[in-house]
């Protein structure tokens, strides 16, 4: 009976252990792959009378579940964390310290993120009550802008106003401003978003710990620049034709429009096929029998297997790596997708698409 040296044994383990190793690779690449862009849907603070030390300011950011929220307020120290109290809720207290130097018109910035993703939003109010939150950018587009006006503010009530159910809202106004809606029995407030010119939409799932009355007070506010108008909704948000007035609703919205929220350059790297692998692998078989005048010993052919194999796979990463573009696109109806393509496309963030067989059009 042939048996095999010893050394070949020693060198078939250590290539039979790769294909393994790389598949974990390919797994986890995947993995990442599949998280979603995350969203801020509404970031709020409740505004109090003073800023001396020991006053807490309660934050609010709802999102997509799921994520790290962090709120970095300027004047005051590092971030800190908020805490995910119910599905794509997150709220949290900033402690106010004597060394702080916090401003009433101070930027407070929210990141959310997701996987190797992050979505940011500023506050839109200052926070201390009855004051401006003024900003340069704020003043000029308060000495040029007229003043914001909200023409229409509706909503598409729930049939019952129990956890999950949603509420439709619309406001139509100025264009080109930031609005949102307050619900009474509700924590903070949230976005909605502008679908076309001057028409604002979104939709408010109620969630456990809301405490929504039918005739609750809701206020719609619309802001642009550093100037701002708010109305009162005039009518129940319980009303037992609702579901049909959702299913007009539904049937009105284009379910495959959008505005692209964001464009991600993607580097994808060869995987380094097998072949490339064992090719490089038996190069360093041939680069170690050479060590002592071809008399190599079985320490040095195996040690050239493997920086052959590593050598190979590594080069054919390399010639294999390309570029995608990924076009993340918010759609009418709630929820975002990703549409990938090999070149850069010719959107940019902002542009209103549809999405027609897997690609983008303009919509």
């Amino acid at each position: 009976m042939n048996i095999l040296p010893k050394k070949y044994f020693v060198l078939f383990a250590l290539l039979s252990c790769v294909p393994i190793a790389y598949s974990n690779v390919a797994a986890a690449q995947q993995s990442t792959a599949a998280v979603a862009s995350p969203r801020i849907q509404g970031f709020d603070v409740e505004q109090v009378t003073t800023l001396a030390a020991g006053t807490e300011l309660d934050f609010t950011l709802y999102g997509t579940p799921g994520g790290t929220a962090t709120i970095k307020i300027d004047g005051a120290t590092g971030r800190f964390l908020l805490e995910e109290v119910e599905a794509g809720v997150y709220e949290g207290t900033y402690t106010i310290k004597k060394k702080d130097r916090i401003l009433a018109g101070q930027a407070v910035t929210a990141n959310l993120r997701l996987g190797n993703q992050v979505a940011s939003a500023i506050l839109d109010e200052s926070l201390v009550a009855g004051t401006a939150l003024r900003s340069r950018q704020n003043e000029d587009l308060a000495a040029t802008a007229a003043a914001p006006r909200i023409d229409r503010f509706d909503v598409e009530p729930a049939s019952r106003l129990t956890t999950g159910n949603e509420l439709f809202f619309t406001v139509a106004g100025s264009p080109a401003g930031k609005a949102s809606v307050r619900i009474a029995g509700v924590k903070g407030k949230f976005f909605l978003e502008e679908t076309q010119s001057g028409l604002y939409e979104g939709a408010y799932t109620v969630k456990s710990k809301d405490r929504i009355a039918a005739d609750a007070a809701v206020t719609a506010n619309l802001l642009l620049g550093s100037r701002d108008t708010s109305v009162l909704l005039g009518k129940s948000l319980v009303s037992s034709a609702a579901s049909g007035a959702r299913s007009r609703r539904t049937a009105a919205l284009c379910a495959n429009c959008g505005t692209v929220e964001a464009i991600n350059v993607l580097e994808v790297k060869g995987d380094g096929s097998y072949v490339g692998m064992i090719a490089g692998g038996l190069a360093g078989v041939l680069l170690g029998s050479q060590v002592g005048q071809g008399r190599g010993t079985t320490m040095a052919e195996i040690a050239g297997a493997a920086g052959g194999a590593y050598a190979g796979s590594q080069a054919e990463k390399y010639m294999k790596k390309t570029s995608q573009y990924e076009v993340v696109v918010r759609l009418q109806g709630g929820g975002s997708q990703a549409i990938t393509y090999p070149t850069q496309p010719s959107f940019r963030v902002g542009d209103k698409v549809k999405i027609e067989s897997g690609t983008l059009v303009a919509g």
